[in-house]
Order: structure tokens, then sequence, then C-alpha cells
């Protein structure tokens, strides 16, 4: 009688082998080499995962998309790139407010605000992290602000509400000015919101 024999299942594209278990972690050091050398912009998943020695499809099972590989890889405490989309996509006539809203609060829980003051310390003159930082907030953030906003000045506004919430995040957390550290949240919000709003939408 002829044994039979239950096939082994196959194996989901992009899953780990037997013995790949450090696989993640040479995708990690491949990302930290890759964006190094070629900046964020030139810097592909493709090419992320030969350096690694994997398949893309295993860098995209543990890390997502680039974006999401990039803040893995310098620690990035917080994801406007996720959130900023989101919050243009509700109510037009708060959404100043909410996006500083949400930076700040977010911003006052003790473990992002620590990581988030040593991203902004390395990255600021720093001539890896510099270009690295700046071509991730213009591809992933500042380039959605403009397609969401569809009039012809829409990358000057989306870089006038960059440089206004930069400047709010590093006066308060970075150089600790008095006046912004003893600002609460909601003052900070109330204050900055209709700023950034007016970048946005008001006319020229």
């Amino acid at each position: 009688m002829a044994e039979f024999v239950v096939p082994a299942p196959k194996r989901r594209r992009g899953r780990p082998r037997a013995g790949q278990s450090d696989a993640r972690e040479r995708i990690l050091a491949a990302a930290i080499d890759e964006f190094g050398d070629l900046g964020y912009d030139a810097a592909t998943v493709r090419g992320i995962a030969a350096r690694a020695g994997v398949d893309s499809a295993l860098v995209h099972h543990y890390f997502g998309t680039k974006a999401d590989l990039f803040g893995e890889s310098i620690g990035a405490p917080m994801r406007p790139d996720v959130a900023v989309p989101e919050i243009l996509a509700g109510p037009r006539d708060d959404v100043g407010e909410r996006i500083v809203r949400y930076l700040v609060e977010t911003w006052e829980d003790p473990d992002v605000r620590r990581r988030g003051v040593a991203l902004m310390r390395t990255a600021i003159g720093n001539k890896l992290t510099t270009p690295l930082l700046a071509g991730f907030i213009s591809r992933e953030l500042l380039s959605r602000i403009v397609r969401a906003l569809e009039v012809d000045d829409a990358e000057l506004r989306a870089g006038l509400v960059a440089s206004q919430v930069a400047g709010l995040m590093i006066g308060r957390y970075v150089l600790r000015l008095p006046g912004l550290v003893a600002a609460s949240p909601d003052e900070l919000v109330a204050r900055v919101g209709p700023t950034v709003q007016r970048y946005l939408y008001e006319p020229a």
C-alpha cells in the first residue's frame, strides 16, 4: 500500500525562511548604509534588500514602506508623514490647529520628546543626517501637503507650514525658550494653529 505523505505547506512570499532569524537586523543595517550612501530619494527597497541579501518582499514584510523603514532606521519618534495627510483629509476649518495639536501633544510624551530632541540635534548641521531628513520630509510630508492643497503656490505654503512648526518644536523642546516651555499645549494650539491655517488656505 502506498504511503500517504502530507505535502509541506508552501512558504508565503516575504516570510522569513528557517535560519533567517537575523534577517530583520540585517535589513535594518543595510538600510542605514543605503540611506547614508545614496540619500533618501535615491535609496530603494530593492537596493536595500540586495545589500541585506534578502528578497525585497521580506523588507516589506518586516518594515512596510520605504518611509516606514527610514523612520525605523533613524529612530524617528513619530510619523507626521502618516498623520498629517490624514488631518488634511478632514474638515478644513481647523486643520492648522489640529496639526499643531498633533505635534505638541505627541511630544508631551517623555519618550517621544527624548528621541525627538536627539534626532533634531543630530540632524541640524550634520552632513549625513541633514540631507536624509530633508529628503524624507520633502518627499513624504511636504509633497503630500502640496497635492492636498491643489493651488499654484502649494509648495510655498507647505514650506511655510514646515518652517512654522519646526521653529515651534525647536524653540520649545531643543532651545527650551522660557515662554514656549511655560505655555500649555492648548495655548500653543490657539496661538500657532491660526497661523498654520492661514499659510494653508488664506489667499496670498
